[in-house]
């Protein structure tokens, strides 16, 4: 177990699409672990395994409720909507307003390789919505409400 290197905006492999997660192995269980360790030590509420440079569809969130971790998450559906200010360790010193569900439902597997659901209102609907997104290559900065077309 151990941290690992947070990859920074303009690093390749931020804007690739991950791939999902076949089988569950000790090697997908270290990287959650040093995933959730990574998370904690840059005090983020999500992380992403392309932020530490794995293209996985894999994800860990803790908005202080407790952590969450998610293989192959698939957003199923989306309600409502809300505007705040984001960050994200990929980005740092950067933050805009970013539009997001007000609540969302998330289908994926946990540890152990069982479908899981989760729902998430605010915060949480917000930072799984993020996290998701980065297996995507989708970035906040390019859903800010002021972006201008960065790249």
């Amino acid at each position: 177990m151990g941290l690992r290197n947070i990859r920074k905006y303009g690093d390749e492999i931020l804007r690739k699409k991950s791939r999902k997660v076949e089988v569950i192995n000790d090697r997908i269980l270290t990287l959650i672990k040093d995933m959730e360790e990574t998370m904690y030590e840059a005090q983020g509420v999500g992380l992403a395994a392309p932020q530490v440079g794995i293209l996985k569809r894999i994800i860990v969130v803790d908005v202080g409720e407790g952590i969450i971790k998610l293989i192959n998450p698939e957003i199923i559906s989306r309600e409502g909507s809300q505007l705040d200010v984001e960050g994200c360790l990929s980005v740092p010193g950067e933050q805009g307003e970013v539009e997001r569900p007000n609540r969302v439902t998330v289908k994926a597997l946990n540890e152990k390789g069982q479908e899981i659901t989760v729902e998430g209102e605010g915060l949480l609907a917000r930072a799984l919505c993020h996290e998701i997104d980065h297996l995507d290559g989708i970035l906040f900065v390019d859903k800010t409400i002021d972006s201008e077309g960065r790249e």
